[in-house]
């Protein structure tokens, strides 16, 4: 998996494929969701509007915490939606619940 090479839409990270979140050498948002979770269906399209706007700068990813649960109990991740933000292999933002698409945009620009 190639995270610099995307198709203009927020990548989907599995446990398996996360490590490349952790190497990455541009900041990397990752949204914690599921598909059950309405707060976080309303969060979705903010994500893939940061996706878009972000491209080439960042990388922006979801992880389904259903699928995923071991990145999710290591971040430990009780809420979702809860955005974090990662830079040089660690958490360096968070944001728990729907947040607007420029309070979003603006911690991610604070990291690039």
């Amino acid at each position: 998996m190639n995270l610099n090479k995307r198709n203009k839409m927020a990548l989907e990270i599995t446990d398996s494929s996360f490590q490349e979140v952790l190497k990455s050498d541009k900041p990397v948002l990752v949204d914690f969701w599921a598909v059950w979770c309405g707060p976080c269906r309303t969060l979705g399209p903010i994500i893939e509007e940061v996706a878009n706007d972000f491209e080439g700068k960042a990388v922006v990813g979801k992880v389904d915490v259903d699928n995923n649960q071991e990145i999710s109990m290591q971040y430990g991740i009780r809420n979702i939606p809860t955005v974090l933000i990662f830079k040089g292999g660690e958490v360096v933002d968070k944001i728990v619940g729907v947040a607007p698409k420029e309070v979003i945009a603006e911690k991610l620009s604070a990291h690039l």
